[in-house]
């Protein structure tokens, strides 16, 4: 099980949020509470939105806790909105082009789970996504044909009926191939102006995502940032991020969360063909 966080709100240092607090999420790539994968060292990456439409995107396939670059990067490159992943892999090869966040033009993607018994599915899915969006598929992840099939349903013009649209076609090819189930986990995903999260799956208790309450308690987590962010900061994480787990508020299985503007939205989620 891989660990992201998502973060939206005034410009700050990258290492503001990913080194600074405790338990952070490079320290969650060593040592995650999860009893699932307490370690998540078979890669890293971080895609930031700056000056630019497209964002940058810095990914390798050293463990996080162990690499200088992304902590020198981290001190001198500022975002107002950053996606970041440590990876635990399943069945994928450890490599670069299967380090999170994937990138399309200005989306950024970002995925903790599977799709269960990919290599049935795996062909079937692949000659789903769309020409245009084909050549941008460099790795072997499921997660990133998730992605591409998500832009192939209409992503870029709506994000919730194409996440509707593209789970209902996982789970239909799942079930005419005899997979054992569907998909199961949670996303996060940006065109540099929205954040949009989904905590979801097929038929069991999907992982785990989290939304800060409000502006305090980011303070809380690095007392440093105070008077620094704006009143509309939001972080998703995927495990709890600082020293008091109850300062962060769940989010509910089978949801779909926005965030723009310092706004965040949490509505139902299900497929929809």
């Amino acid at each position: 099980m891989c660990r992201w966080m998502a973060y939206s709100g005034s410009t700050v240092p990258l290492e503001n949020l990913l080194l600074h607090p405790k338990h952070n999420l490079i320290d969650q790539s060593l040592s995650s509470r999860s009893p699932e994968t307490p370690t998540n060292g078979d890669g890293f990456g971080v895609g930031w939105y700056g000056s630019r439409q497209t964002p940058g995107l810095f990914r390798s396939v050293r463990p996080a806790w162990n690499d200088s670059n992304l902590r020198d990067l981290a001190a001198h490159i500022d975002s107002r909105l950053f996606l970041a992943h440590v990876r635990a892999s399943s069945l994928a090869r450890v490599q670069e082009t299967n380090c999170h966040p994937f990138r399309w033009k200005s989306w950024l993607f970002v995925h903790n789970g599977l799709l269960f018994d990919f290599p049935k599915v795996h062909r079937t899915l692949v000659l789903a996504i769309a020409a245009e969006y084909f050549d941008n598929v460099l790795g072997t992840t499921d997660s990133e044909v998730i992605f591409h099939l998500a832009l192939t349903f209409g992503l870029e013009d709506d994000v919730p009926r194409a996440l509707a649209r593209t789970l209902a076609f996982v789970e239909r090819t799942a079930r005419d191939h005899g997979a054992s189930d569907g998909f199961q986990g949670t996303l996060g995903i940006s065109d540099g102006q929205t954040v949009w999260a989904l905590r979801y799956a097929t038929s069991r208790e999907p992982h785990t995502l989290y939304h800060n309450r409000h502006l305090d308690d980011v303070h809380r987590l690095d007392p440093d940032l105070e008077g620094r962010l704006h009143p509309s900061t939001r972080v998703l994480v995927s495990e709890p991020v600082g020293s008091f787990p109850q300062l962060w508020d769940e989010v509910p299985p089978s949801s779909l969360v926005e965030i723009r503007g310092g706004e965040l939205e949490i509505r139902p989620f299900a497929p929809r063909a």
